[in-house]
């Protein structure tokens, strides 16, 4: 039984098959002197499966293989994996690879066709793009292996069944980081402005240059070195930055593959990476109908783990989101003056009204920056030129939701 399982014909018999029969039926038909040259090609064909058979079975584990999967995947990315193969066989085989990749790609096309020498070894390299948060089960790689003669095919199965979580992106989140560190976030279009002797948080004694302030002289520096020594500031450090994301209707709206929610999510995990490795406290506040889940600021070296849990569990609802339960709640939980970065979503300038009140009583005792979405879609929609009747009232509908959004970053 194991045998027939492993066992599968190839398009290459069924087609010799074919050609057999097609003599038989020539012979009948046209005469006899065909019959002994068709039960020829019919024993010829039969010893040649034979032959094919003994080839691909006669050595037990003829071919060894396994996949490589990250232990978690990264949201919104483009994930590596590799399938590792080794022949044993000491003739070369055409092989098939079918990895069983988890059902929410719909992907039933992903096959792979390579040639193994003898004793060769081969890697083979894909990448996955997971839109959901959530675990993915993985199932075997099917290894589907012909000889030379190519008339059957021996199927090995290996790599069982491996749950893979998605997490937030943290491929994104280390691209930031990377930058942060080698100080090239100017390439991406944000602008370091560093305003020293502004503050009083101290940061090194160093020489005096010219245009330096006489008020930061330090004396004492001065009078070991024999020359002028001056203190150094920078921006005030360890401040605390939370990011409050919307979980309600409005971020269930899909964008390139993911909802509004997990492109928050993503910003966030980024932002809060960069405001540990700077130095500052981050935290992180979750609400919908109510507040969900809280991480208050800090920066210590597991911070930044805790919020990657806590933003793997996100989800949103239909439900419409209470500002006022925010509000209450920064009030409440956020003594000191911090920068919160609110990711929200307004689609009319009445839903914003209705909300204004409490977003204004937050940046009355914190730093507030609302950050929501521009729909990019429909911006290509308005720069196409509209062609006939339908396209006008298309364009038409999509300029009011334009000038809505305008509307709104205005207010």
């Amino acid at each position: 039984m194991k045998f027939l399982r492993a066992l599968y014909l190839s398009n290459r018999l069924f087609i010799a098959i074919s050609i057999v029969v097609a003599f038989f039926v020539a012979s009948f038909i046209i005469g006899g002197w065909l019959l002994p040259i068709s039960k020829g090609l019919f024993f010829l064909l039969l010893s040649v499966v034979l032959t094919d058979s003994i080839l691909l079975f006669r050595i037990k584990k003829a071919v060894f293989g396994y996949r490589v999967t990250p232990e978690k995947l990264s949201n919104g990315d483009e994930n590596e994996l590799k399938i590792h193969l080794e022949n044993f066989y000491p003739f070369a085989v055409d092989v098939n690879v079918i990895d069983e990749i988890p059902h929410q790609f719909q992907r039933r096309d992903l096959n792979f066709r390579l040639n193994l020498k003898a004793g060769e070894k081969k890697v083979i390299q894909y990448h996955i793009r997971p839109v959901k948060r959530g675990e993915y089960s993985f199932g075997t790689v099917n290894v589907f292996v012909s000889s030379p003669l190519g008339f059957l095919s021996r199927r090995f199965k290996f790599s069982g069944d491996a749950l893979v979580p998605v997490y937030p992106s943290f491929i994104q989140m280390r691209k930031y980081e990377l930058m942060a560190i080698s100080n090239r976030l100017v390439d991406s279009g944000i602008k370091r402005i560093r305003r020293v002797g502004q503050n009083r948080e101290f940061e090194l004694i160093r020489e005096y240059v010219s245009g330096d302030d006489f008020r930061t002289v330090n004396w004492r520096a001065t009078a070991r070195k024999n020359h002028l020594m001056v203190n150094h500031f920078q921006d005030e450090r360890s401040q605390q930055v939370y990011c409050l994301i919307d979980k309600g209707r409005v971020m269930q709206m899909p964008f390139n593959g993911l909802s509004l929610l997990d492109h928050a999510i993503n910003a966030s995990l980024v932002i809060s990476n960069i405001a540990i490795k700077k130095s500052d406290k981050a935290g992180l506040i979750t609400f919908q109908h109510k507040i969900g889940s809280i991480v208050p600021a800090g920066k210590q070296s597991k911070q930044m783990l805790r919020i990657m849990e806590v933003l793997y569990n996100q989800k949103t609802s239909y439900r419409e989101s209470d500002f006022s339960s925010l509000f209450t709640h920064v009030r409440r939980k956020i003594t000191h003056r911090s920068l919160l970065l609110l990711f929200t979503n307004f689609e009319s300038i009445y839903g914003l009204h209705r909300q204004l009140p409490y977003l204004k009583s937050l940046s009355n005792q914190h730093l507030l920056v609302v950050i929501f979405f521009e729909n990019t879609e429909m911006r290509s929609l308005l720069d196409q030129p509209a062609k006939n009747l339908k396209e006008i009232y298309h364009k038409a509908v999509a300029e009011k939701f334009s000038y809505d959004k305008k509307l709104i970053v205005k207010e």
